[in-house]
């Protein structure tokens, strides 16, 4: 088995370079891309115009502006990168099918057994940075047997360890120096230097050739293993500035000082440890389409078209298991452009009889105004569909006396008049927590909700009809009178029900609420329908009374 080979993209500049696909205009201005972070603006992404001259990531925007005043910013969109990271992902799959996302900017490959398919690991990334510098778009490449060491070489290739000493510690090295003096070897002290390596070119210098991580990851400074800030600087501050000298220092004594995790890193960089790299699922896609060979614009034809393609569309969805959710009909006419329809069902399907009556609808305003040389129907959204259990005698009779009432025939009614008004639109009630009249039922989507088969029965008949407490012209006393005057009319009463106590929930301050405990009385008077009337009996607000709705 050849050894495993991992190639590791990173775009330095991805949230910038995808701003600048869409405004061209901005190509040589710099541009910082900016996000809040702890109350501050902060720039995550620049540009090649905005880096040379002297901004970098991480720099506050209040900062970068006043060295730069004709700086260009864009608020950091985090959904847009991490689609357009998701699609650069299904780009390099062509490369491998291992190919895994590394937010918020790389991703990794499994290269193994499929660079000699681009000429050699040297063909890949010459035509990866020649793909991307056509796309508008940086990239560093690395490639290693290991997924640390190929991270290591895309970001730090070519760089050595920097210097984080203060005038002490310079200090303390001076004197060690001297004093170590007499132990110099021969060449220091003026004889012949060993020869230093050749340095490699810098498309080499990216690659570690197969079971040579050691030496690949020696030169580069232990920012390379992946370590965070303050370890990095821990480790600078005791001279320990390349990987080099950290392979050279006792395990156990790194561990006590730096944790597990330095130690880890190491050895997932140098293949001690195994790192697997874990690709994305693939994401199903279901469509089809039709070609004309002419254009088409009578609802007969493309009626004709579709009844084609709906069967097909909805076999590959039920051969996964799975029920159409919402649908997508794109008409695309000669002169480039589209007509596009979507379609929401109140349940998930698999029947082209079902779809059909919604798809007829929505082409009735069709614009075939060149004609149709291309029909699309995508599958936007499906649902996993449970498959049927084995039931006994007296589960199958009751599923049986269940579908005498046939509720597809409301799933299908919801979808009919969702395609009208919105699916959003159509909704049914459903029982609440609370025993609060006003919040006794909840108002939910029919089309993502089902039927509430058992409604706890009040502790008294309510009312139709509710609205919010209207103020009742009547003395403040806990007994109605004979007549009282609401809605600038006098009602007389004929008889009272009541009354039922109901105490408000004291765990939330509910505004119509401030009147305290409420007594609900069934109001009948001589104009017809009862009211539902209650006395507020205080608490914030003074006694009063109220009508709160009335009954059928």
């Amino acid at each position: 088995m050849p050894n495993r080979r991992i190639l590791s993209l990173w775009f330095p500049r991805l949230g910038a370079e995808r701003v600048l696909r869409f405004e061209h205009h901005m190509q040589d201005a710099p541009l910082a891309i900016v996000a809040e972070q702890s109350n501050m603006q902060v720039i995550t992404s620049l540009n090649g115009p905005a880096l040379r001259l002297g901004l970098h990531v991480g720099q506050s925007l209040r900062d970068a502006q006043a060295s730069c005043a004709g700086l260009h910013t864009r608020m950091r969109n985090r959904a847009a990168e991490i689609s357009f990271l998701n699609a650069l992902r299904r780009w390099s799959g062509k490369y491998s099918p291992w190919v895994a996302e590394t937010p918020p900017d790389a991703l990794v490959i499994d290269l193994t057994g499929c660079a000699h398919l681009f000429g050699g690991e040297t063909g890949v990334i010459a035509r990866i940075e020649e793909e991307c510098r056509d796309m508008g778009l940086t990239v560093q490449c690395g490639i290693a047997d290991t997924l640390g060491a190929a991270w290591a070489l895309a970001r730090f290739s070519g760089e050595s360890g920097g210097s984080l000493r203060n005038g002490d510690a310079i200090d303390q090295e001076a004197r060690a120096t001297r004093s170590r003096a007499g132990k110099r070897k021969h060449w220091s002290k003026g004889g012949a230097a060993p020869q230093a390596p050749r340095s490699m070119t810098p498309l080499t210098g990216r690659i570690a050739a197969p079971g040579q991580n050691h030496s690949a990851l020696a030169p580069l400074p232990v920012t390379a293993l992946r370590l965070d800030p303050g370890t990095t600087e821990q480790l600078n501050r005791l001279g320990l500035r390349h990987v080099r000298d950290i392979i050279g220092q006792p395990r156990a004594a790194l561990a006590r000082r730096f944790g597990k995790t330095l130690l880890l890193r190491l050895d997932q960089a140098l293949g001690s440890v195994p790192e697997p790299v874990s690709p994305a699922e693939a994401e199903e896609h279901f469509a089809v389409r039709m070609t004309m060979p002419d254009p088409i614009g009578l609802k007969e034809d493309v009626m004709a078209a579709l009844d084609r393609m709906l069967p097909s569309l909805c076999k590959k969805i039920q051969d996964k298991g799975r029920g159409l959710r919402s649908l997508r009909l794109e008409a695309h006419r000669p002169d480039g452009q589209a007509d596009i329809r979507l379609i929401q069902l109140a349940r998930a399907t698999c029947s082209p009889d079902r779809i059909r009556p919604l798809l007829e609808m929505k082409i009735e305003d069709l614009d075939a105004e060149f004609g149709i040389d291309m029909l699309r129907l995508v599958g936007i959204s499906t649902e996993e569909r449970t498959r049927k259990k084995p039931v006994g005698h007296l589960q199958a009779n009751r599923t049986a006396g269940e579908k005498r009432t046939d509720p597809a025939l409301l799933h299908d009614l919801v979808s009919k008049i969702g395609a009208r008004i919105g699916l959003e639109t159509v909704t049914r009630r459903h029982p609440g927590t609370s025993h609060l009249p006003d919040k006794s039922a909840l108002t939910l989507a029919a089309a993502w909700s089902v039927p509430a088969s058992d409604w706890p029965p009040p502790a008294a008949p309510r009312p139709l009809l509710i609205w919010p407490p209207e103020p009742v012209h009547h003395p403040a006393s806990e007994a109605p009178k004979a007549s009282f005057r609401w809605r600038g009319r006098q009602w007389s009463l004929v008889a009272l029900q009541g009354p039922e106590r109901i105490l408000p929930e004291w765990w939330f301050d509910l505004a119509d609420w401030r009147t305290g405990i409420r007594d609900y009385w069934k109001a009948f008077h001589e104009f017809g329908k009862p009211l539902w009337i209650y006395f507020g009996r205080g608490a914030i607000l003074l006694p009063n009374w109220f009508c709160h709705g009335s009954f059928p």
